[in-house]
């Protein structure tokens, strides 16, 4: 499902984006994969390969400084830029790119939630309850352009209660 997004732009056109240009050597694999998966925890849009974006604020810039130091601990040669995309549509484009990731995650979140509201009994719902709620904050973190999705994700984690959950206004109404 394609949302519209509005990604944040200048008066004069396309708003800033911290893009991290990386180069890693190809053994031993581990720092490639370490690298990877801190990328991916970000959200980052993949512009090619070893080319990657998110849009410009203090955290992203901060984020991705460490990655590009630790890509350079690793062997690797890595640099940040600040960048404009020459167009709006350019940009427009990678902002749906990210969102339409975050939007089948929100997806698979409100699928386990709305399951194991069904299926799980207490004990099990509890634990699940609170992997969903973290995994929910995580996704959410990554989140620059946030999908139609979100709060149908954010919607069902929250109705997702223990069965046996107490609650002051139940045993009012009960009395």
């Amino acid at each position: 499902m394609k949302s519209s997004l509005q990604p944040p732009a200048t008066p004069n056109g396309p708003g800033q984006w911290v893009l991290l240009s990386y180069r890693l050597p190809r053994e031993p694999s581990t720092p490639r994969i370490t690298v990877w998966r801190k990328l991916k925890r970000l959200g980052v849009a993949q512009i090619s390969d070893g080319l990657v974006a998110l849009p410009a604020d203090a955290r992203t810039r901060e984020q991705l400084e460490w990655i590009a130091e630790e890509i350079t601990d690793f062997g690797g040669n890595a640099t940040l830029w600040i960048a404009h995309p020459a167009a709006i549509a350019e940009e427009r484009r990678l902002a749906q790119a990210m969102a339409d990731a975050r939007a089948a995650e929100y997806e698979a979140l409100r699928a386990q939630a709305e399951e194991a509201a069904r299926d799980q009994p207490d004990d099990e719902r509890q634990r699940t309850v609170r992997r969903l709620r973290a995994e929910l904050r995580r996704v959410q973190r990554r989140d620059y352009f946030p999908p139609p999705q979100r709060r149908a994700a954010e919607a069902a984690v929250a109705a997702l209660r223990p069965v046996n959950t107490y609650s002051p206004s139940s045993e009012e109404n009960s009395a």
